[in-house]
């Protein structure tokens, strides 16, 4: 197998297009996934060169802020890893829309109601998914604007969307990081361009370098992966991190996982919780309420130290202090701050190498393969396509 450089550009879709196929397999670490991982810094600056150059991102960026002016619906809609991207993208874009609610939906709720005269921003890595491409063609029915970040303009969403940003190159593991961390960059300078602000490249690529450190991941992957299930809880913007780090978990280590809102854990969900459950919290979002939502943070896991939870977290950098170590017994992923970008743009950036380090180390602790997802058992195969 030829050594794998980080530093090359991944292949596009296929011409003409067609649905990805089960990656190779590697018969051990590192696998597609580890390396589309070691790949992310790259892939970030080369996209956001090309959408430095795009006109694409230009004409949505007049159409979200005119939609806004008129008080029309702004939907942010995907499935599974690409919902989460799509949940970032309405948090980032509710942030610089002064006075306007960018709506996160799952794009099956969004096929059924379309909002009527709005717009669509939908989020497909490959483009072939059906209740997206359900959900556009919806949207359009309804009189909305549609709109699709995707990895081609070839694909089956791009021919139901009337404007596409285009990330161009492709996962090569099932497992996706790089589709997910790619749509959130694409939102990350729609945002910034809403604002006149572009991102500045190479910081974002300096960001997620800083953001990959395997030991730790290691290290907590080690504590947790004898767990019979696990929690995963976040508030704000990184509860779709939870979200994606749960999928991943499950995706790629085939290990129970579930994502909660940080309040809502300790309303019930605890009862069905003790020492086989692990918890992991990601709290990076405390710029805005500061002390209540860390406090709110710590009496989780002091609730999870009572009854004797494996706890994890992944922390930004400037609140390791904030929490104490002892609450943290299964370790903690340091998520880096970066100068010149807002709080919340770097948080959803600087999390997604950090809990996908998490899950794939898991895999490994587990003896899984993560690219697959799974799907190299036969019935995992045939439940997949029923």
């Amino acid at each position: 197998m030829p050594v794998f450089d980080p530093e090359t550009p991944l292949p596009g879709a296929p011409e003409p297009w067609a649905g990805s196929e089960m990656p190779a397999m590697h018969p051990g670490p590192p696998y597609a996934m580890t390396e589309m991982i070691a790949a992310e810094p790259a892939i970030a600056e080369r996209l956001l060169g090309r959408l430095s150059e795009d006109p694409a991102l230009g004409q949505l960026a007049v159409l979200l802020r005119g939609a806004a002016a008129q008080g029309r619906v702004i939907v942010a809609t995907g499935c599974g890893t690409s919902e989460h991207a799509a949940m970032i993208a309405a948090e980032l874009l509710t942030d610089v829309l002064e006075g306007t609610t960018v709506w996160p939906m799952q794009a099956l709720e969004v096929a059924r109601r379309p909002p009527r005269k709005g717009v669509l921003l939908a989020v497909s890595h490959e483009g072939g998914t059906w209740a997206t491409n359900e959900a556009l063609k919806a949207a359009r029915t309804a009189g909305s604007a549609t709109a699709l970040i995707t990895v081609t303009d070839r694909s089956p969403a791009a021919a139901l969307a009337e404007h596409v940003i285009t990330t161009q190159e492709q996962d090569q593991s099932w497992c996706h990081t790089v589709g997910y961390l790619s749509p959130v960059i694409v939102a990350a300078a729609l945002s910034a361009e809403l604002t006149g602000s572009p991102l500045d490249r190479v910081a974002v690529r300096a960001l997620l370098e800083a953001a990959g450190h395997e030991p730790t991941a290691e290290a907590a992957a080690a504590q947790l992966a004898g767990s019979s299930r696990l929690l995963i809880v976040g508030s704000g913007i990184d509860y779709p991190a939870a979200r994606e780090l749960a999928l991943k978990i499950e995706e790629g280590a085939r290990l129970p996982a579930s994502a909660l809102q940080l309040e809502t854990i300790r309303h019930g969900h605890l009862a069905a919780a003790d020492e086989q459950t692990g918890l992991i919290l990601i709290l990076t979002d405390a710029e805005g309420w500061g002390e209540t939502l860390l406090e709110r943070s710590r009496a989780v896991l002091r609730s999870a130290a009572e009854l004797g939870m494996p706890a994890a977290a992944l922390l930004a950098a400037d609140l390791g202090d904030n929490v104490p170590a002892a609450l943290t017994p299964a370790g903690r992923l340091s998520v880096p701050l970066a100068g010149g970008l807002s709080r919340r743009v770097g948080a959803a950036l600087a999390t997604a190498i950090p809990l996908q380090l998490l899950a794939e180390r898991l895999a490994r602790a587990r003896g899984t393969n993560p690219d697959t997802i799974g799907r190299d058992d036969p019935r995992q195969a045939a439940a997949a396509g029923a």
